[in-house]
């Protein structure tokens, strides 16, 4: 209830005049069955013959009365509608924006179809919640503390009879809710699991049909999606225990209510029209009653699902931005990795004790086997984590200090795993950067040898299947390598981004780059010693640790596993 209070209360002055209509339009409902037993007992008996305008003048009465109430309530019904769309809309943007800030170890913990299950279906959950409290969070206790009002004033002794039932069902419902709850948030944690399953399935699918492995996937799929129905069948048949005793509770009370009338009613104490009231009333305290149970279920996912967004909003963000600008001073390092060491895990570094500089300019080579840590000296130079140990400075400042934003604009970052949008090959280069002009593009495109382009008949303008599935792996590379050029980057960081280009187009490019870019400060990570070996400085890299640096020519000598790469890469050519 917590979360929908604060989802609600932006929106107070337009809630209040909402709830104020539906709580008007559901105290008419009340009125009806009072006219009722008035017509009963005294218009019809004292009505003469050939004179019936005192009825119709009744029924008039009721007919306006009833549809004042129909029109609060479908005006304050749109309201609520409305608001619950803006709530759940700006809490939607709240939490992508949160998801934006999170650190890639904090999107490891959470996981990622745990963070698409919680901007899917946890909003949603709200967003049904938001609406249906609104509805009848204000409709049910209206109906049913005024619905005993009203009987109190036909009959108090009835009254008392029909309240007596009311602690059995506060209690059945209490003692439900609480067990509904932890399985609301189970079910959720259902979903993630089957949302995982999918999103694998389809970033997949390629290689399970390639590998014959489409009966094992949807066995998989379907062991996942019986645990998401057993979890959603047990939660709900735990809360729709409610109805069946609240039915059997209230009928039992109807039953005392129609014996103790028809007693009092022979006795005189009541009249015909009042029993038929307080039967009507009954009934409207008893669609209440279901209505507050509805409520109770709804704001049981309600709970389950605002303390899993809450989660998030409230997760402290790891990667703190800096304060300082960057100012610019070539006679110190542009990078300096000062002692780092990094752990994921927390547990086994997998970076450990790297140093290293590079000046303006120059060109970085990293090669070593899969998994030795390239990727991570980059995840840490992007502040994507934080070191464990050590330092990494930009021009002599610790990049802690400088502001994020700032720093990620000046790197230029082709990731090995990069993404092609659903998106014209402009605007996959372009990336809706406002600094890049259509001559940066055409400019870049030239540098990655993407003239392939041009072939197209639309050109810029060609669609792109999503991930680039209408492109071979070279084209994609080039178009990733073209949109980290058309930034004009400080340093550029191609995570080995050649490793699908042919040796000529890739010696091609590295020609257009030293030529266009002497300026820029370049990293490249690479499995072919042909792409690095004309770096000023070559880091060898094996688990984790640099087990040689320098030159090529310098490792041709120094490195027995850089002679060996070399041998077997160029046969033999060392030099």
């Amino acid at each position: 209830m917590k979360k929908i209070i604060e989802l609600l209360k932006p929106f107070w002055r337009t809630l209040t005049v909402s709830l104020t209509l539906k709580m008007l339009g559901s105290m008419t409902d009340l009125f009806l069955p009072f006219l009722i037993a008035y017509m009963i007992d005294d218009v019809i008996p004292n009505t003469l013959i050939g004179n019936v305008w005192p009825i119709y003048e009744v029924g008039i009465y009721m007919l306006l009365i009833a549809l004042a109430g129909w029109l609060m309530n479908v005006y304050a019904n749109r309201t609520a509608e409305r608001i619950s769309a803006e709530a759940i809309r700006g809490l939607r943007h709240q939490v992508f924006e949160k998801i934006e800030s999170l650190s890639s170890a904090q999107i490891d913990q959470f996981t990622r179809p745990s963070l698409i299950s919680r901007m899917t279906t946890d909003t949603y959950n709200l967003y049904n919640s938001t609406g249906g409290v609104q509805r009848l969070g204000v409709r049910a206790p209206v109906l049913l503390i005024g619905g005993i009002f009203m009987s109190f004033l036909v009959d108090p002794v009835l009254t008392l009879v029909m309240i007596a039932t009311l602690p059995f069902i506060g209690l059945v419902v209490y003692t439900i809710s609480k067990k509904g709850i932890p399985l609301y948030k189970e079910i959720q944690t259902r979903v993630d699991r089957l949302v995982r399953t999918v999103r694998e399935f389809i970033t997949g699918a390629r290689v399970i049909k390639a590998l014959s492995m489409s009966e094992h996937e949807k066995a998989r799929f379907d062991e996942d999606n019986k645990n998401a129905i057993k979890g959603e069948l047990k939660a709900h048949i735990t809360m729709a225990t409610i109805n069946p005793l609240m039915n059997t509770i209230v009928n039992l009370g109807l039953v005392l209510v129609l014996v103790f009338g028809a007693f009092r009613l022979n006795e005189g104490h009541v009249q015909k029209g009042d029993i038929t009231a307080f039967v009507t009333y009954f009934t409207i305290i008893l669609n209440a009653m279901m209505s507050i149970t509805r409520v109770f279920v709804m704001l049981s996912r309600a709970q389950a699902s605002g303390a899993r967004i809450d989660e998030i909003l409230n997760a402290p963000t790891d990667i703190k931005d800096g304060t300082l600008e960057i100012v610019k001073d070539t006679e110190k390092p542009h990078i300096a990795f000062d002692h780092v060491s990094f752990s994921y895990n927390k547990q086994k570094y997998n970076i450990e004790d790297i140093s290293f500089e590079i000046y303006e300019g120059q060109t970085l080579g990293i090669i070593g086997s899969t998994g030795s840590g390239k990727t991570t000296l980059v995840n840490l130079l992007m502040r994507f984590y934080d070191t464990t140990e050590g330092q990494i400075r930009y021009y002599g400042t610790p990049i802690q200090d400088l502001k994020v934003k700032d720093l990620r604009s000046k790197i230029g970052l082709v990731l090995q795993q990069d993404l092609i949008f659903s998106e014209s090959i402009y605007q996959n280069i372009q990336f809706n950067r406002n600094q890049i002009e259509k001559y940066d593009v055409e400019m870049a495109t030239k540098i990655a040898q993407a003239e392939f382009i041009y072939e197209r008949e639309d050109a810029y303008e060609a669609m792109m299947a999503t991930r680039g599935m209408n492109l071979s792996g070279g084209q994609k590379q080039r178009i990733l390598i073209a949109r980290a050029i058309a930034g004009k980057p400080d340093i550029l960081i191609p995570d080995d981004a050649s490793s699908a280009l042919d040796y000529q187009t890739d010696m091609k490019l590295r020609k257009k780059l030293n030529e266009t870019m002497a300026h820029t400060t370049k990293i490249i990570i690479a499995q072919r010693i042909s792409s690095l070996k004309e770096a000023d400085l070559i880091l060898v890299m094996d688990e984790g640790r640099i087990i040689a640096k320098g030159t090529h020519e310098e490792l041709l000598k120094t490195s027995d596993t850089y002679q060996l790469l070399a041998k077997h890469q160029m046969g033999g050519a060392t030099l």
